[in-house]
């Protein structure tokens, strides 16, 4: 995969990954976003899905958010609508690039961001999440025993996979800002594929539930029996899933 690089609004260098299909060949590319705390390899597993991906003659851009990853930033500084505007200029590389059917490909907190940033990005062509909560705030004040500052910029320490993180006050006030319920509801006639697992211990089922119901037509609900949070021994079943998705609509 080719390494990439390209600016965000905030004129941050953000780090990618970019398969090296190139876009006269097959004009479909998956965007993918990681999810909270990840990164645009996804421990190994995001890179050979890519190349997987790239059997079947569709491109993929795998990249960090800011403050995440190889990208710049710092972590304490992420948001929601930083996300956004970060996908948004993911979605401008590739334009630029010669990609004209694009797909996002959102994991966990990235689902929600893919749902959020697309109702305003009509070059986005569909949109799929996995284990994508749609309850923001409830979810992430259950990361924290603290009560929230009145300082937007004080730090508040939060239950990661690898112990404390810290991430500002503004988080949360921003997280408030947007639903994902009816950012999905926007998204018609563009199609969306919810993949969740039964046996997701972080985010609850009626949370796919509630953005498959939010949406409109076309949109698909697949429940992967046995899955977790990570799909850790599901995620090839989970490719399969996408791309008959992916041949299906494109």
């Amino acid at each position: 995969m080719e390494k990439v690089f390209f600016l965000n609004k905030k004129r941050q260098k953000l780090a990618g990954l970019l398969s090296p299909l190139p876009p006269d060949s097959n004009p479909v590319l998956v965007i993918v976003c990681h999810g909270f705390t990840g990164s645009k390899e996804g421990r190994g597993k995001a890179v050979e899905m890519a190349r997987f991906l790239a059997g079947s003659g569709i491109s993929t851009l795998l990249f960090d958010f800011a403050g995440c990853g190889e990208s710049e930033g710092s972590f304490e500084d992420i948001s929601l609508s930083g996300h956004i505007e970060d996908l948004k200029s993911a979605v401008d590389f590739c334009t630029e690039r010669g990609y004209t059917d694009i797909i996002t490909l959102g994991r966990s907190f990235g689902g929600s961001t893919a749902i959020c940033q697309a109702p305003s990005d009509t070059r986005v062509k569909g949109v799929c999440t996995w284990a994508a909560p749609a309850s923001l705030m409830e979810l992430f004040l259950g990361f924290t025993d603290e009560d929230l500052p009145g300082d937007e910029n004080e730090l508040v320490s939060m239950a990661g996979d690898e112990g404390l993180i810290f991430l500002k006050r503004s988080f949360f006030t921003d997280l408030s800002k947007y639903s994902v319920p009816h950012c999905a509801s926007l998204l018609s006639p563009r199609p969306l594929l919810v993949v969740f697992g039964t046996r997701d211990s972080v985010v609850p089922q009626g949370d796919a539930r509630l953005i498959y119901h939010s949406a409109g037509e076309p949109r698909d609900l697949l429940l992967v029996e046995g899955a977790d949070h990570q799909f850790s021994s599901h995620y090839r079943a989970v490719w399969e899933i996408f791309l008959e998705w992916v041949i299906k609509l494109f």
